[in-house]
């Protein structure tokens, strides 16, 4: 298999935002480009928004001004799906419907030669559907591209049931010619992206309804302590609330109302008042003239402790307390090694100890249920960062019953780290740490069944999304053994169906095994 050779005719059906993005960057890759619209005009008016798109890339110097040039010229507008015969690829980028998707390539099918690949750029409808009743369905495969398309790097080529696997590998070395990140995918409710992105918005919408803290703290707490680019609140701004609502009671119904995937009740008031995001003017976020964003809360400066202790035990998962240690250390701060003797269970290692207060990683358990399983009042659970060496927030929290000097000791000693510190409510698992466990939970079942490789799932939330870690890579970097207890006492604490620890994760932590070799 191979890309398609340059010079190839590709036809794009659809000019709006997602199809001119198509044009634009199939045209700069060396192929011949058919625009096609049912409104002349819109394709005129994309050819032209292309080329001034060209015109800024070279005044940047990211392209040449005779590649811009050669690009303009394969860029061709037709009046009519006749002249698109001669295609060997045709990309579809119309609306979401069906029905409409299964005319329109049954129209293509009585037109293009029969050697041509016919691709959907559809994120939501089955493949498998959209190619039923075509006369060679096995030429049909699924090109999902993400908005916008020129500057976002992955595509996910999705094979249905039908799908001949030559077609789609076709379709993967197009898609690296034209500069992108393919991944394959097996045509299932939501693909990669849409599927495992689901417990990003579920669990922010979880913090939110148990008043963990507000919108813009939870926010700052995944973006500068978890890495995201965006909190949960401000990206579904963005995508707008009706859509992103639509998309998560899409897959829930798709998968039979697995309560993984349920909506959210409070975002369907956001929908219901029409607090839609940014293109409603108000969404968590007021977007209009001279609005005040929200600041994060974060804790008032702190005493360093008098002392700092820590406790490791052989065989215990180490490797984020030692870097925690090594940040203290490169601060001037001394941090002290407690023996067996000093009264900590060797179980509970490593811990940290300031104070009275025990500090652990959070497990999934909430501070205070963790205070009564160890017997140990002043208990502060602290949440996972994206780099223990350098993230600038971290949330923690602490028991009901903890001592308010211990609290205040445990502050003092990730504030003397270098963190701003957020306190959150003592909700199981914090922020941070139960998404990328849901995360990784999500994309391991995908994996499982077959939708796709645990590198093509990683890959896929990196490029299509920005994680700033595949949420497998993640899970090997926490421990797979200590994701699934997150998960297992998540799923205590809940008593729902919906922190199920999936089959890979579950036979990865017994076996003692990596998910990525």
């Amino acid at each position: 298999m191979a890309a398609l050779a340059k010079g190839s005719v590709v036809a794009v059906i659809g000019s709006g935002a997602m199809g001119s993005g198509i044009a634009q960057v199939a045209a700069a890759s060396g192929y011949t480009v058919k625009l096609f619209d049912t409104r002349a005009e819109a394709v005129d008016k994309a050819i032209a928004d292309i080329g001034k798109v060209y015109g800024k890339l070279v005044e940047k110097g990211r392209m040449s001004g005779a590649d811009a040039d050669a690009a303009r010229s394969r860029l061709h507008g037709v009046a009519g799906l006749a002249e698109v015969a001669d295609a060997r690829l045709v990309v579809e980028a119309i609306v979401e419907n069906l029905d409409v998707k299964r005319s329109l390539f049954a129209e293509l099918e009585a037109i293009v030669g029969d050697d041509a690949i016919l691709a959907t750029n559809t994120s939501s409808i089955s493949v498998t559907a959209i190619a039923a009743k075509l006369r060679k369905p096995q030429r049909l495969v699924g090109m999902h591209f993400f908005n916008p398309v020129p500057l976002m790097a992955l595509v996910e080529v999705i094979s249905g049931l039908a799908t001949d696997a030559a077609v789609a590998g076709t379709v993967y070395d197009t898609s690296i010619a034209w500069g992108k990140n393919p991944v394959h995918a097996k045509s299932t409710p939501g693909f990669i992206v849409n599927r495992v992105a689901r417990p990003y918005y579920a669990e922010g919408w979880r913090l939110l309804n148990e008043q963990a803290s507000d919108a813009a703290t939870i926010d700052a707490v995944m973006r500068e302590g978890g890495g995201f680019r965006m909190g949960p609140f401000e990206l579904m701004d963005l995508i707008g609330h009706d859509v992103n609502y639509s998309v998560t009671e899409s897959v829930f119904r798709a998968y039979y109302n697995d309560p993984r995937f349920t909506p959210s009740v409070m975002q369907l008031e956001m929908v219901n008042a029409g607090f839609l995001g940014r293109k409603s003017g108000r969404g968590f976020y007021d977007y209009g003239e001279g609005a005040v964003a929200p600041q994060p809360c974060s804790e008032a400066p702190q005493p360093l402790p008098e002392y700092i202790g820590y406790s490791f035990e052989p065989g215990d998962h180490t490797a984020i307390a030692t870097m925690l240690i090594e940040r203290l250390k490169a601060r001037g701060i001394s941090v002290t090694k407690r023996n067996s003797a000093e009264g900590h269970r060797s179980s509970e290692a490593p811990a940290f100890h300031c104070n009275g207060a025990a500090i652990y990683l959070t497990d999934g358990r909430s501070a205070t249920r963790r205070a009564r399983d160890d017997k140990h009042d002043d208990m502060v659970v602290y949440d996972l960062v994206f780099d223990f060496n350098a993230s600038p927030r971290i949330a923690i929290a602490c028991s009901d019953q903890c001592n308010p000097r211990a609290m205040d000791s445990a502050i003092g000693m990730f504030q003397a780290a270098g963190f701003t510190v957020t306190r959150l409510d003592d909700v199981p698992g914090l922020a941070v740490m139960r998404t990328v466990a849901m995360l990784a939970n999500e994309a391991a079942d995908a994996v499982n069944q077959g939708v796709c490789s645990a590198q093509a799932a990683d890959v896929a939330m990196q490029k299509g999304v920005n994680y700033p870690r595949g949420p497998l890579a993640w899970a090997d970097m926490v421990g797979v053994k200590h994701i699934v207890t997150v998960l297992e006492n998540l799923a205590s604490s809940y008593g729902e169906d919906r922190y199920r620890v999936s089959p890979l994760l579950r036979r990865r932590e017994q076996s003692g095994a990596r998910i990525h070799a």
